[in-house]
């Protein structure tokens, strides 16, 4: 996600999302204060960004001289995750932050319960 300040890098296995504008009104039309809508176990929102996902060990590097080089590349288990989708999630596991004055959300992979992707992406996997 590249702003004119900086880069916003998302590490490890975790989405950064665009949290969903609070929903103000029942189904009937009375508006609800921000202390009862806050209080819904579950949130939704866009991912704007992910991290590489899981990083596992390399095995090749377990042996009994560590003074010996280890040039080979970090692999990760991908995300399942991936930018544009529309997430359902824990909130207890978000953490909320701002970046140049806008709210998001940094998410842990296991705490997505549901990823609703647009059907054209799914049609090419």
């Amino acid at each position: 996600m590249k702003k004119n300040k900086g880069n916003l890098i998302v590490v490890g296995d975790r989405v950064l999302v665009a949290p969903d504008e609070g929903q103000e009104r029942t189904e009937v039309g009375l508006y609800l204060p921000q202390t009862v809508a806050g209080k819904d176990s579950v949130q939704s929102g866009r991912i704007v960004e992910t991290g590489p996902g899981i990083v596992l060990p390399d095995l090749r590097d377990m042996d009994d001289e560590p003074w010996k080089s280890n040039s080979h590349a970090a692999r990760t288990v991908p995300m399942q995750a991936k930018i544009g989708d529309y997430a359902i999630f824990l909130r207890k596991a978000a953490v909320e932050i701002k970046y140049q004055g806008k709210p998001y959300l940094v998410v842990p992979q296991a705490a997505l319960l549901v990823l609703i992707r647009d059907d054209s992406e799914l049609s090419e996997t």
